[in-house]
């Protein structure tokens, strides 16, 4: 991966340059001007707005299941507002961090998809037309799993390759539910379609090379594999935040788009400026600015220096600690 000299930082407020300067001198910790207890209200009211996002989801998943029938008029009256208010709040880290429960998953999954691919569009500088797009193409990108048989689908333990062989076909399923709706764009169907194709030709359905998949799903696609790992299921235990971002950096050049990522990386690691994190030699500190190419590699400062991890590269963030 490429490296970068220290003027390739992030730019710094006013804010940050205030605060870095006063740790240096005199270790003190300048307060944030953004109220926590803002951040934290905002938090717990979107939480109440996707549950009831949520349950509606599973109801139109039922529908679905039912009817073959997709109500999209409800879905964009009534679910894509609360979607599109939950990507209005930066702090995506701790957005997702509250919103962990193993509780309807898949409907909830849905949902927070389509919040992640939301902020990852704008982080991107999409049109708002190819934004309303996207954030529905990625709400809806699993809608094909109304057709797969609930026993597979909720199904508490690993499934059996005929079982795995028809939850792949959610995709297929997905895109023939949405192709033929007239008020829809063509990529919307190509979301659910094409997110789990890969870089290295090594997805599904169609093991398709980077140049024939569609950008949204190439976003979509990283959306959905954060917001998998992240998340507890009733067979899997949601993993740390730093395993979640090591494997997706791992994955940079190869499963998944570099440019798209790396804004992701970056971004996700920019919202924690100012966090608390364990390092690997067991030492604390704080977050005090992030590389735009290496986001991993952060400035920190413990209680008796400042680390750039991007110089010793022996040091690595191994958690988030939660005040």
């Amino acid at each position: 991966m490429k490296k970068t000299t220290p003027s390739a930082l992030t730019a710094l407020s006013d804010y940050q340059i205030e605060k870095l300067l006063d740790t240096i001198r005199n270790g003190n910790t300048v307060q944030d001007p953004t109220s926590q207890t803002g951040i934290k209200t905002k938090i717990k009211d979107m939480n109440k707005m996707l549950d009831a996002a949520s349950v509606q989801m599973e109801e139109i998943f039922d529908v679905v299941a039912k009817t073959g029938v997709i109500p999209i008029s409800e879905i964009k009256n009534e679910i894509m507002p609360a979607i599109r208010q939950a990507a209005e709040i930066p702090h995506i880290y701790h957005l997702f961090y509250e919103l962990k429960s193993k509780d309807e998953y898949t409907y909830r999954h849905t949902v927070c998809v389509g919040i992640i691919s939301t902020l990852l569009g704008k982080w991107l500088n999409l049109n708002q037309s190819d934004l309303n797009d996207l954030s529905l193409g990625a709400t809806l990108h699993d809608i094909g799993k109304a057709r797969i048989p609930a026993e597979i689908l909720n199904k508490p333990g690993r499934l059996t390759q005929e079982e795995y062989s028809e939850m792949k076909r959610h995709t297929a399923y997905g895109y023939r539910l949405l192709k033929d709706i007239p008020e829809l764009n063509d990529r919307v169907a190509l979301i659910a379609l094409q997110h789990h194709e890969r870089e290295d030709g090594g997805g599904y359905p169609f093991s398709l090379p980077s140049n024939k998949i569609d950008n949204f799903a190439k976003i979509v696609a990283i959306a959905d594999v954060y917001h998998a790992m992240s998340s507890s299921r009733v067979y899997h235990q949601a993993e740390p935040f730093h395993i979640v971002i090591s494997q997706m950096q791992n994955d940079v050049f190869g499963k998944f788009d570099p440019k798209i990522m790396l804004v992701f990386l970056y971004r996700i690691m920019d919202s924690l400026v100012g966090k608390r994190v364990l390092l690997s030699n067991g030492e604390e500190g704080t977050i005090l600015m992030v590389d735009n190419y290496e986001p991993l590699k952060a400035l920190i400062k413990t209680k008796d220096s400042l680390i750039d991890l991007r110089l010793d590269r022996g040091l690595r963030i191994s958690r988030v600690l939660h005040d």
